[in-house]
């Protein structure tokens, strides 16, 4: 993953080409969203806004399929996920920091500018209210481990509550007030809890199963499509898209494009990587499978996984990482994920975002809605925010394909993978229990020729652009 940012990340710089002209935080500097930071800090916070929960609780629930989960982390983050958030953050950046609804209208058209609105709000609020639920359950499983039996401090709703709270406050108040203070620290935490679960692996005596194609479940569900949805953050992510927007309105130049956006996309994908080994090596198999694992999901759920890991690699002092990492974090990513649906309904409906009453008049029902989505199940809620956030990512990186094509550069750099997502979420789908839930001989049928109509429309329509526009 290192090479690849050295390397492949750095072609793509040079495809995008990066200059010296003003970026919308030097331009359009308003003191609440578009404020000048220095590089360390948004590559830092860059980390939070996209990591969260998804590296660890996605890794770990990938792993079930054993090491094949470790070539597409490590595959999906170097040639789609970093590419994507390069191409959406840099694409801000030359459009005034626009949120990628707005960038998807400008180069998909009018129709998907509107689909890319509703889904990307309704998607915000999700992950909003997945980071919120996650650490409260947590806290409350912390604090009831540390003995206290009963109460209101065990009390998973009183933690949401108070979580929610914070967020309509970091949702509210300039980026640059608790955001740009706060988040370098955890993010440097975030980083620390997985060298120590890695160094833990080993020093620990667990053993990391060798590298295999073959799908190691214990279900035997299948590795496509269902194990490219599941990991989602890790690899790729859609969630992304939402958020380099925020970064891209702080930038000072564009050549901090490849360190803030590719740069913090592969940190993510190593920590994720470092999650899945963890996932595979501490718990037992059987027969191979990943029986260990499995059966310790279903029965305590992730939140009580990633403190069991903790404990197992890293003692007594994981438990305090686990508590800063794995709930701050995805605190860290849970307002952010409100903060940019702000935006994206001030973009949709051009509301000045100065005015407190303004932000007021957005911030108070997205919160609401999140307290409401709150009380649905979480693994469902999950399961949902991990398709969706891919077919988000999936239409991101059709938009950058446009993008590349009308600026004559090389628009194979996304649409390879745009065709790959494509093909990912359709197949899902139509396969999965919580959509269609049709058969492999229908869902795989399905999902490869709707990737390559989607293709084939992509190569229409820039020819179409190309021709109106000459």
């Amino acid at each position: 993953m290192i090479i690849g940012y050295f390397t492949y990340g750095k072609f793509v710089e040079k495809m995008y080409g990066p200059d010296d002209r003003q970026t919308p935080a030097v331009r359009i500097n308003d003191g609440v969203d578009f404020v000048v930071m220095p590089r360390w800090k948004l590559f830092l916070i860059q980390l939070l806004n996209i990591a969260g929960l998804g590296p660890i609780y996605g890794a770990l629930a990938g792993a079930q399929w054993g090491p094949a989960v470790f070539l597409w982390i490590t595959g999906g983050t170097i040639l789609a996920g970093a590419v994507h958030d390069f191409s959406v953050g840099f694409m801000s950046m030359r459009h005034d920091g626009a949120s990628v609804s707005e960038l998807t209208g400008t180069y998909l058209g009018s129709f998907m500018k509107q689909v890319m609105r509703v889904f990307s709000v309704v998607l915000l609020v999700m992950v909003g209210t997945v980071f919120a639920v996650g650490p409260a359950s947590l806290i409350s499983m912390l604090i009831g481990k540390q003995g206290v039996a009963s109460g209101l401090l065990v009390n998973t709703y009183f933690w949401l509550a108070i979580v929610l709270i914070y967020y309509f406050i970091a949702t509210f108040i300039p980026i640059d007030k608790i955001i740009g203070k706060i988040y370098p620290v955890f993010g440097v935490c975030l980083i620390i809890m997985a060298i120590g679960v890695a160094v833990g692996i080993f020093s620990h005596g667990y053993t990391i199963p060798e590298i295999t194609l073959q799908s190691l479940h214990p279900s035997g569900t299948p590795i496509w499509p269902v194990m490219f949805i599941t990991v989602a953050c890790g690899a790729i992510s859609g969630f992304h898209a939402t958020q380099s927007p925020l970064m891209a309105r702080c930038c000072k130049s564009e050549n901090e494009a490849h360190s803030v956006f590719y740069g913090a996309m592969v940190c993510e994908g190593i920590i994720a990587l470092i999650w899945a080994a963890a996932g595979c090596a501490v718990y037992e198999r059987t027969g191979g499978l990943m029986t260990g694992l499995t059966e310790f999901l279903s029965a305590n759920g992730q939140a009580s996984t990633v403190y069991d890991v903790s404990v197992k690699t890293m003692g007594s002092f994981g438990v305090i990482l686990a508590m800063i990492g794995v709930i701050a974090c995805p605190i860290t990513s849970g307002d952010t994920s409100f903060r940019s649906a702000r935006l994206v309904i001030a973009d949709w409906f051009h509301i000045d975002q100065k005015s407190y009453v303004k932000r007021l008049y957005i911030c108070v029902p997205l919160l609401l809605a999140g307290a409401v989505i709150s009380q649905l199940d979480y693994n469902v809620i999950w399961r949902y925010f991990s398709w969706s956030n891919q077919t988000l990512a999936m239409i991101a990186l059709w938009t950058a394909s446009m993008y590349l094509f009308l600026n004559k550069k090389n628009y194979w750099l996304t649409a390879i993978p745009a065709t790959f997502m494509s093909a990912v979420s359709v197949t899902y789908f139509f396969y999965a229990p919580e959509c269609l839930h049709l058969s492999t001989t229908i869902a795989y049928p399905v999902g490869i020729v709707a990737a390559i109509v989607f293709l084939g429309i992509f190569l229409k329509s820039s020819v179409f652009k190309k021709v109106k526009t000459e």
